[in-house]
């Protein structure tokens, strides 16, 4: 029912064509192509000037079992809303929101992040995903997308998608043509199939994230009763992920008048990737070791305790009652550099003054935090 309702927003605010968020959407218009963002990460294509559908929704999937798979339909809830950045930090223009899994409140729980940078006279666009794990312990997840192109705005059949192992891309094409490429690693597995009213079920979405081959040709056929969009799921690689740590995908997603248009709109994003890593692993990289104050503090019964490194190396970090008793390690483990962050859960724990200690190579560093129940 939620998403009906922000549908029929979505109906009104779409006759103003201005390039801004509204109620937690965004309608960015390009010179070309018009980038819809619903206010829970979906995401559309449209040609301009005449508005016409090419990408009816792509979304994430991370899934850890048969009964545990977050997508769109059945778990997201906004966190963060979908904003059009007033300072983008990459390309002409920057969208961004979180969701959680609190429209269920079943697992996984993760938080999404997603950036999307977007060029003015550049008809594909870049999407970061970044997965955050909320569960107290260690998962393997696999992460894969919920792609519904919608091809000229039509569902009458003639789509051909193939996926070439050479350039690495998923095409689908009538005579025009939309493309999807991940950028930043290959996937593992890519499923088609012709969408059909209730296929976002759990155990089905895991089926096709654990698909494990590669469709490489599928034409839907006009002449068929039950002729419907194509649906596609491509894979990653499993991941095992702690809690708090996270996975980052990145997913070039192209237009073009015809096929060969398709791929030059692509090879534009797969050139501006190159820039953007190499803007954030100058700016996103620490330069020190430091351990943060918990947030909130006092908590009552969890909090959040980060922490950064500048290069590689092993991290324990522990938290300890006033008489120096080990309450439990949070963390000890082999870390990339970057930025972390943790839940601290004290459930079961009495009120009082506690303190974590966090050691990085040879140098450790200790901040208090206070328990109020």
């Amino acid at each position: 029912m939620k998403k009906l309702l922000l549908f029929l927003t979505v109906l009104f605010c779409g006759l103003i064509s201005i390039n801004k968020s509204i109620y937690g959407q965004v309608d960015l218009y390009l010179n070309d192509i018009n980038v819809y963002v619903d206010g829970y990460g979906k995401i559309g294509i449209y040609t301009l000037p005449d508005t016409i559908k090419q990408i009816s929704r792509a979304t994430i999937l991370v899934g850890t079992g048969p009964d545990a798979v977050f997508d769109y339909y059945e778990d997201v809830d906004a966190e963060e809303p979908t904003t059009l950045l007033d300072n983008p930090t990459f390309g002409d223009y920057e969208i961004y929101g979180s969701y959680n899994n609190n429209y269920s409140g079943y697992p996984p729980n993760v938080l999404e992040k997603l950036n999307i940078y977007c060029w003015q006279d550049q008809n594909s666009i870049i999407v970061k995903y970044t997965i955050i794990s909320r569960e107290v312990d260690a998962v393997d997840a696999i992460v894969g997308l919920d792609l519904v192109p919608q091809v000229e705005d039509s569902y009458s059949g003639g789509d051909t998608v193939t996926y070439s192992s050479q350039n690495k891309v998923i095409s689908v094409r009538k005579t025009e043509a939309v493309g999807f490429r991940s950028l930043s690693e290959d996937f593992k597995s890519i499923a088609n199939f012709l969408w059909f009213d209730g296929y976002n079920e759990d155990s089905a979405y895991y089926n096709w994230l654990t698909y494990n081959d590669i469709d490489s040709l599928f034409i839907t056929d006009p002449d068929d009763p039950n002729v419907d969009d194509p649906v596609i799921i491509p894979a990653f690689s499993e991941q095992t992920v702690a809690p708090g740590d996270s996975l980052i995908y990145y997913v070039a997603i192209a237009y073009g008048l015809n096929e060969a248009d398709m791929q030059t709109s692509m090879q534009q994003a797969v050139d501006k990737y190159g820039l953007l890593t190499s803007v954030e692993n100058d700016e996103t990289l620490p330069s020190v070791f430091s351990l943060n104050q918990n947030y909130p503090n006092p908590f009552n019964p969890s909090t959040k305790i980060s922490y950064q490194v500048p290069q590689k190396g092993l991290v324990t970090l522990k938290v300890y009652n006033v008489l120096g008793k080990e309450v439990t390690t949070l963390v000890n483990e082999e870390k990339p550099a970057g930025f972390y962050s943790i839940d601290f859960d004290a459930r079961g724990l009495s009120s009082g003054v506690y303190f974590y200690s966090i050691q990085y190579g040879s140098s450790i560093q200790t901040k208090k935090m206070t328990l109020l129940k």
